[in-house]
């Protein structure tokens, strides 16, 4: 239930790591969206085939959308996104790994009292 006080704006936050294993494959297909998108113009094109020519988490960046993970959720729309991607060191069986670590969430004992995590 909503009540007056209680904001309809929500914030989801998603931290994705990816294992690229054919650099080419995700190059090709950030190039072939940029040449589909009749809305760029030229410099801009350019600009965006040199990044992602150069740089595959760009090119990588250039394929995901926010829009496309809520865009079909009925009753929301989607009023603000951002988003980055970076080529990262990673180790899955490292503590600094585990998900919702620095979250800032909060546990929940199964008693329901919470505490500070």
């Amino acid at each position: 239930m909503s009540t007056p006080e209680t904001s309809r704006f929500v914030r989801i936050r998603v931290d994705l790591v990816l294992e690229i294993d054919d650099d080419e494959a995700v190059t090709g297909a950030a190039l072939q969206a940029l040449a589909d998108d009749t809305g760029l113009a030229d410099g801009e094109r350019a600009l965006a085939e040199r990044a992602v020519t150069e740089d595959t988490a760009e090119a990588l960046a250039h394929l995901v959308d926010p829009f496309d993970l809520v865009g079909a959720v009925p009753g929301v729309e989607l009023q603000q996104a951002s988003w980055s991607s970076e080529q990262i060191d990673y180790d899955p069986d490292s503590p600094e790994w585990d998900l919702g670590e620095d979250d800032g969430a909060e546990d929940v004992p199964e008693d329901g009292e919470t505490t500070a995590g």
